[in-house]
């Protein structure tokens, strides 16, 4: 087996191709025509976001046999037309689910708390107490819409906080139980006053959040994204936060990113989120922690094993 890696990856997981005794080339600087230029010579392909795979790609990769993703989204990767050629491609999702949830439960705690305004008002030395009074996740009905490796590991944590859990996946089904509700997406319309996205990005949740699911809401409520920024819309989040019918954001993704995710551009909707002190955004960090990039290795290594 010899693989081609043309991203950064930890270490470890050059450490274990060795010790598994893979061949493989590591070269983070290759452009796609470079890429396509040897191909050929390589069983695998290890990719994060810098390359697209598309069609024509796939076509001129006449030996490849699969392709792994050091992290999570597939949505750089033609799988459907890798499927037609008998290209198996996988993540490795499981080795930062944890990271993500985490990160996840931090903004709604974030939100909630008004840690963001209250730490804003005490460095400008205004010791503001009432004005930031917090509210508590108990008692509240959150909805996590997709529930995969992201979804699942964040209800796993939102179970200690006696809170309501409604997880709706279209593609999934049998995974309720007593604490976490398996429901549709009326479900998540009607009750809830906390939504979070754990969805792959395609065609079917490419501006999931709009205004038509906001009008469908029947109570004010948080958002959260920590999947990819398409799935909502800026427009929509900024005219939901301007009519109150949005009480706040967390946001690790945004649609201004670029799609490699190194650089976002600058827009009008992107200044008014900035300006909102119920709107908070980070760089697309919640999958980033010391611990989740030794365990992406580990994830996907297995993966490569299993096709030795």
């Amino acid at each position: 087996m010899n693989i081609l890696i043309t991203d950064l990856v930890d270490n470890l997981f050059i450490d274990l191709l060795k010790k598994n005794n893979i061949k493989y080339k590591y070269n983070t600087n290759m452009n796609a025509e470079e890429v396509l230029q040897q191909i050929h010579l390589f069983d695998g392909l290890i990719v994060r976001n810098r390359l697209k795979i598309n069609a024509t790609f796939l076509k001129k990769a006449k030996n490849l046999k699969f392709i792994g993703r050091y992290g999570s989204g597939m949505e750089s990767i033609d799988i459907k037309k890798a499927s037609e050629l008998n290209i198996q491609c996988f993540n490795s999702a499981a080795g930062n689910a944890n990271a993500v949830a985490e990160h996840t439960l931090g903004m709604l705690l974030y939100l909630f708390k008004n840690i963001h305004k209250s730490a804003l008002n005490s460095h400008n030395l205004k010791w503001a107490r009432e004005v930031n009074r917090g509210i508590e996740i108990e008692n509240k009905t959150i909805g996590i819409i997709g529930y995969g490796n992201t979804g699942s590991a964040f209800a796993e944590k939102l179970m200690k906080f006696k809170c309501e859990i409604i997880a709706y996946d279209k593609y999934k089904s049998g995974f309720g139980n007593n604490i976490i509700q398996e429901g549709n997406i009326k479900n998540i319309y009607e009750k809830c006053d906390v939504i979070s996205f754990h969805v792959p990005l395609n065609q079917e949740t490419t501006y999931f959040f709009n205004s038509e699911l906001i009008s469908k809401m029947k109570k004010p409520f948080y958002l959260l994204n920590t999947s990819r920024g398409k799935v909502v819309s800026n427009r929509a989040l900024v005219d939901g936060l301007k009519l109150n019918k949005i009480l706040g954001a967390g946001l690790d993704v945004i649609e201004n990113e670029n799609s490699s995710f190194s650089n976002i551009t600058v827009d009008e909707n992107l200044n008014y989120l900035l300006s909102c002190d119920n709107v908070i955004l980070t760089p697309h960090i919640a999958g980033l922690s010391k611990e989740s990039n030794k365990k992406l290795s580990t994830v996907l290594i297995d993966k490569i094993l299993e096709l030795k």
